[in-house]
């Protein structure tokens, strides 16, 4: 069993910034990509963030130059660097390895609110 424990979420002021860190454990045969999707209210889930274990990385147009994701691959754990926050990045965020039939996190709570 792969377990996925989220943390680093929390309520913050617009132009403030917050730092989500994933650590997976458990049997994991192999990791291919890890990431980051979020869900806000009322929207659909969608990616914010990946890293291939080649080392490619893609952010969702809207977090470009805001957010920085990175990995170790020892660990191993994925991490997501958020600066400039916005109230539209409000949303549940939740890790994910391997993709949609992969694994996924609990979920973190991401709220930026003056």
């Amino acid at each position: 069993q792969v377990q996925l424990v989220e943390s680093g979420g929390g309520l913050v002021q617009p132009g403030g910034s917050l730092r989500l860190s994933c650590a997976a454990s458990g049997s994991i045969f192999s990791i291919n990509v890890m990431g980051w999707y979020r869900q806000a209210p009322g929207k659909q889930r969608e990616l914010v963030a990946a890293c291939t274990s080649g080392g490619s990385i893609h952010y969702v147009d809207s977090v470009k130059g805001r957010f920085t994701i990175s990995r170790d691959n020892a660990k191993p754990t994925v991490y997501l660097q958020m600066n400039s926050l916005k109230p539209e990045d409000t949303a549940v965020y939740y890790c994910n390895l391997n993709g949609n039939n992969g694994y996924w996190g609990q979920g973190t709570q991401v709220t930026v609110s003056s």
